[in-house]
């Protein structure tokens, strides 16, 4: 829904079945900002059944199931979450026991997605900057791995999660402003762009020094050149190690 996010929006889509999928989008990172709420309509209700779960609001705009967020959810084809505080959303979250939901949707198969927060919220443990230095969180924990987002918009993040990572974070993947890792259980698939050279990165340390490796990134754009716009599951495969679960996608964008 960001600048240069609608050729991720539209890869988001094109992941679900139907003329009108159902997508919920949980604004909580953001404290259920309005402007963000009208910008998730804008976008998605031509195309989507669109609805959202506010958890700051009276009217949590679930369309009348407000007793049954759990319901709601789980009904849904795609959970966009959208960026801001990762903390504070993943602390609202498990008072109102909607950790385990989205634990629920991610084993039913539904997609899971979202800018920032809401790429950092699925991993076992992340790197936050929303307040002060960058520092690691602990995650949802359905991907086994690490994940830092605003690679390139954000320099002290790298140094952080290289440090990070080196003093014990597990090692997992960072993304360029514009990517989008999208995993299918717990395997890397494949890694996505809106933008023609933006990066994305297996971190792991290996004798207690940092490795870097840049993953093969498909540009979504149609200027792209043509082995750029071909699937990179085989390499993304052997970087992103087992699949042990049974959902069916989880599409994690920094943007």
């Amino acid at each position: 829904m960001g600048r240069d996010g609608t050729l991720l929006d539209d890869y988001i889509l094109s992941l679900l079945a139907g003329d009108r999928p159902r997508v919920c989008f949980l604004p909580t990172a953001s404290g259920d900002a309005d402007h963000y709420i009208v910008r998730f309509y804008r976008r998605f209700a031509p195309h989507c059944d669109a609805s959202h779960v506010s958890l700051f609001r009276r009217d949590q705009g679930t369309g009348g199931v407000e007793d049954d967020l759990a319901g709601h959810l789980l009904s849904q084809q795609l959970i966009y979450v959208g960026g801001g505080n990762v903390l504070s959303m993943l602390g609202a979250w498990r008072a109102h026991g909607l950790d385990e939901v989205l634990r629920a949707a991610w084993r039913g198969g539904i997609v899971l997605c979202g800018p920032s927060a809401g790429s950092l919220c699925w991993f076992a443990q992340a790197l936050s900057a929303f307040h002060g230095a960058p520092r690691p969180v602990a995650g949802l924990g359905l991907l086994p791995y690490s994940n830092c987002v605003h690679y390139d918009a954000e320099p002290a993040r790298r140094a952080e999660y290289h440090r990070a990572v080196r003093e014990g974070m597990c090692g997992g993947y960072a993304a360029d402003d514009g990517v989008a890792l999208h995993f299918r259980g717990t395997r890397l698939q494949r890694v996505v762009s809106s933008r023609a050279h933006a990066g994305a990165y297996r971190v792991t340390v290996e004798q207690g020094r940092i490795r870097e490796r840049r993953l093969p990134v498909a540009f979504l754009g149609v200027t792209a050149p043509s082995h750029a716009r071909e699937p990179v599951s085989a390499e993304a495969r052997e970087a992103g190690g087992g699949d042990s679960l049974k959902p069916a996608a989880a599409a994690l964008v920094a943007a």
